[in-house]
């Protein structure tokens, strides 16, 4: 530390900074702290140094089980000038140095790390940080979470964010200095030269042998210690508390434990970890940080909230905690936060390069996709968004990327929406942002000066939809910057005559919905799929089938887009058809004759006549009898309308049956005992789940809902005693393809037929599991499920009422139960006078009944589970068919 060495370093310091605005100086003085952070100067000698005497002393800590080595350096560690910086390391390309350290100190760990005399070197020990820690994952992953927690910035060893092994035969200090191991190719994908010409050999150890531990079989699997280290420089990267903030250490009883506080601006860290090898508890004084919440980083999981009681944690074995420190007014939810700014960028392909912009736009993409109605998710906690792909969009006069985001929660396989992004500013997009303000994702500042654009979702730009349309017309394939694709696909319907020619000029749906649906004119609809699954879409699928068949009643499949990864099954993006003319879907068109017929029904001088049960055995017995003067009369036309469903039901039924003669997937299979007892073994967990989530939730349940609540979970027994029929006797039925989430809203009025749309199957069942085959009576039971929902829903407030006055309510529920029982047997009636002799249900009708009641009760309970979760004032209506199936008299006394 020469007087003359300062003076030099200040005069290249001054010439760096006035020359290399982008260099910086890094001194390595392996000297004690008060010693080398000299170097630093008033900040106008070396931007960084290296802190040499924390690295020993971190082995130490864990060898030793005590907190003490990590706290005692530090505290001897002298307060550096703001524009410099520490640089922590666990390893390098030399020795790990032990001068910095006793000789006492030196010879515990020469024992405890270097047992053999070959892994010594001069005053340390030559070896990498995975053979160091016996290759225990947890112990790595431990003191790579303490390297990246404490005051500096962390450097790290080629290699060692995989767990390379080392060579400690090798003279010097070559055996940490082999050649980093890409592959399990030759070299180690290091050098395609002869293996003998290698300056320094591969490892070929068998615990740290090249062919297993490498690069590419660490990133193809995401559980791999590279894929943790990523997410942990990711984690670190966007919080500066890690590398500017102050260091507060925490003192529990327990000196296993580490604990100290990281804190900048308003952003506070605790961090806490166990240095032994058995599980600890600790007790921390956290009282400076009251009423504030613990949300543990990785996974964003809320702690209990800090009071005045010591908190307390429980740690695993090397086990350790990133916790923010969070103020009630911090945790406000993603959706109710303003819009965001972004800085300023060129274009959409600058915005997207890995830097300050890409990071805020990953940072606020959680709050935008959280607020969509396509996002399925919202009852699981976002913990990061990734950009998996990207696909510039060949859009006129636009930028324009389709994203393929991957959305990772804090529980569960992360899931891959689609989010078409664009940039712009000029008059189209500022039209599309006003017309649909739920477009718009971001602000970014323009850098010439000029007005700020707008970052929105293209799916509403018309250029976007218009370039869609184009790569399906074209069957065109657009590659993607991670190696994927996007190909567009068109069939022989594309081409036929429809509607006004030359007439598809797109428009966006406005309202949001679970997906996102673009009318081209008279002549196209383009459905685009947000949240996409690797497989076979049945949306896709079926509706190309059923146009070859020739099935007239759902729109016929012009094209599609599929999105084929570089490595996996290709993902279904969009579906093109044919537009159909309508009037609306059913369900809207049931609620306006809902409406009409309770105004009719509040100035009927008479009471309705009772149906009786409405189980359905009871149904089955309706559709054989003429319905009472009262139902004909009030209920009128729509009758006609729900034998027309049941008819179009029963042929599309029909047609799917036919089609598996020719189509293997679609082909009948029977209704086996194995496959009975298997239905009822889901059925019975599916409705005991919807039960303990009604109990759990029984005392937070709207006044109003809990006594029929509190009925239902008294016929439990009752309920599952009617699944217990699939098994008393065989059927001989088939199970076929079906739409699989069939109700009133997935048909469409024309004013004189229906149409049936929408074969995607439940939005929240993996794709696979869309396509198993059931009995087609489950559609049945789906749309009697409809009629009732739109029946009593109807009195809880959906409009349609006309005008109906909340105090008719209670008194017309009995017309309700009149609708739903007649509405439903003339659909039942006119559905199996259709499907008779299509030899795909049982002959036997007590089977018949049999299986549609518990497909009911199996609907309902879905219902129930549903609205717990959205509606809580929606519940009394799967409650009330629940009652109804279960029974006896058919769920009369509910009022």
């Amino acid at each position: 530390n020469l007087p003359e060495t300062h003076g030099f370093l200040r005069e290249l310091r001054a010439h760096v900074d006035e020359r290399y605005g982008d260099r910086m100086l890094l001194a390595e003085a392996n000297q004690w702290p008060e010693d080398s952070v000299a170097y630093f100067g008033s900040g106008d000698e070396c931007h960084m140094a290296f802190h040499f005497p924390v690295m020993p002393r971190m082995y130490m800590a864990l060898r030793m089980e005590d907190r003490f080595p990590i706290i005692d350096i530090l505290d001897q560690t002298p307060p550096i000038p703001e524009t410099s910086q520490w640089a922590l390391f666990l390893r390098n390309h030399d020795e790990l140095t032990l001068e910095m350290v006793t000789d006492e100190e030196r010879d515990y760990m020469y024992r405890v790390y270097a047992q053999d005399p070959q892994m010594r070197i001069n005053l340390g020990i030559r070896r990498r940080l995975a053979p160091l820690m016996g290759n225990n994952r947890r112990r790595i992953e431990l003191m790579n979470g303490l390297l990246f927690a404490l005051p500096g910035t962390p450097v790290l060893y080629y290699g060692d964010e995989i767990g390379m092994g080392d060579n400690v035969y090798l003279g010097d200090r070559n055996g940490v200095r082999t050649p980093m191991q890409w592959s399990g190719d030759r070299n180690a994908g290091f050098s395609a030269a002869n293996r003998q010409r290698l300056f320094l050999p591969i490892i070929t150890d068998p615990e740290y042998h090249y062919e297993a531990i490498n690069v590419a079989a660490q990133q193809d699997n995401p559980h791999s210690l590279l894929w943790w280290m990523k997410r942990l420089i990711a984690l670190r990267k966007g919080h500066q508390a890690f590398g500017r903030g102050s260091l507060e250490f925490l003192h529990p009883d327990n000196r296993k434990v580490l604990a100290f506080v990281r804190q900048f601006g308003d952003e506070r860290i605790l961090v806490v970890a166990n240095l032994s090898r058995y599980v600890q508890y600790a007790e921390l004084d956290l009282s400076a940080f009251r009423d504030q919440v613990p949300v543990e980083m990785f996974g964003q999981v809320e702690f209990p909230t800090i009071g005045e009681r010591p908190f307390f944690v429980t740690l695993g074995p090397h086990g350790f905690y990133w916790f923010m420190l969070m103020s009630a007014s911090e945790r406000v939810g993603p959706i109710e936060r303003g819009p965001a700014t972004l800085p300023a960028v060129e274009d959409l392909d600058a915005l997207l390069a890995d830097g300050a912009a890409k990071s805020a736009l990953l940072r606020l993409l959680p709050r935008y996709i959280g607020a969509r109605r396509w996002f399925g998710g919202k009852s699981r906690r976002i913990r990061e968004v990734r950009i998996r792909d990207t696909i510039a969009l060949p859009a006129a006069d636009l930028d324009v990327r389709l994203c393929l985001l991957e959305v990772v929660y804090t529980d569960g396989d992360p899931d891959t929406y689609l989010l078409p992004l664009a940039l712009g500013a000029d008059a189209t997009a500022q039209r599309v942002v006003e017309e649909s303000p739920h477009a718009l994702i971001a602000s970014a500042a323009d850098p010439s000066g000029g007005p700020a654009r707008s970052v929105y979702d293209a799916a509403f730009d018309p250029r976007a939809e218009r370039a869609f349309l184009d790569v399906i017309d074209g069957r065109r394939r657009l590659r993607g910057d991670s190696g994927g694709s996007l190909r567009g696909r068109s069939t022989a319907a594309f081409a036929e005559p429809r509607g006004t020619p030359g007439n598809e000029s797109p428009v966006p749906g406005r309202a949001e919905q679970s997906n996102t649906s673009i009318v081209f004119g008279d002549r196209f609809i383009l459905k685009l799929y947000r949240r996409l699954q690797p497989g076979i879409n049945p949306d896709v699928e079926v509706g190309r089938i059923l146009t070859e068949q020739g099935f007239a009643h759902t729109p016929a499949v012009c094209g599609w887009l599929e999105y084929a990864p570089s490595r996996g099954e290709a993902m279904a993006v969009g579906l093109l058809q044919a537009y159909v003319p309508n009037e609306g879907d059913v369900w809207q068109y049931t609620l306006d004759a809902l409406g009409r017929y309770y105004e009719r029904a509040v100035t009927a001088p008479m009471p309705p006549s009772d149906p009786g049960p409405v189980g359905a055995a009871a149904l089955f017995s309706l559709a054989t009898i003429a319905a009472p003067p009262d139902a004909r009369e009030t209920i009128g036309g729509y009758l006609e309308t729900a034998r027309l469903l049941g008819k179009r039901t029963a042929e599309l039924h029909r047609s799917l049956a036919d089609a598996g003669h020719e189509q293997p997937a679609l082909a009948a299979e029977p209704f086996t005992q194995l496959y009975r007892r298997s239905l009822y073994q889901g059925m019975r967990a599916q409705v005991g789940e919807a039960f303990a989530q009604l109990r759990r939730r029984l005392g937070s349940l709207p006044e109003h809902v809990r006594e029929p609540a509190e009925r239902a979970l008294a016929q439990e027994t009752a309920v599952r005693d009617r699944l217990a029929g699939l098994l008393r006797a065989p059927m001989a039925a088939s199970r076929i393809r079906i739409h699989g989430d069939y109700h009133l809203a997935q048909t469409l009025w024309t004013g004189r037929d229906v149409v049936v749309i929408d074969f995607e199957g439940e939005p929240g069942r993996p794709l696979s599991e869309r396509r198993h085959k059931h009995s087609p009576l489950r559609d049945v039971a789906g749309m009697l499920r409809s009629f009732h929902y739109a029946a009593f829903g109807a009195l809880q407030g959906t409009p349609g009422l006309g005008s109906v006055r909340p105090t008719d309510v209670l008194g017309l529920e009995a017309w309700a139960r009149l609708w739903y029982a007649w509405v439903s047997a003339a659909f039942l009636g006119a559905y199996m006078e259709s499907i008779e002799g299509a030899g795909i249900l049982p002959a036997d009708s007590g089977q018949v009944a049999t299986l549609l009641d518990v497909l009911l009760v199996q609907k309902a309970a879905y219902e129930l589970v549903y609205e717990l979760n959205s509606r809580p004032d929606w519940v009394s209506i799967p409650l009330r068919g629940i009652l109804e199936l279960a029974s006896e008299d058919g769920g009369r006394r509910l009022a």
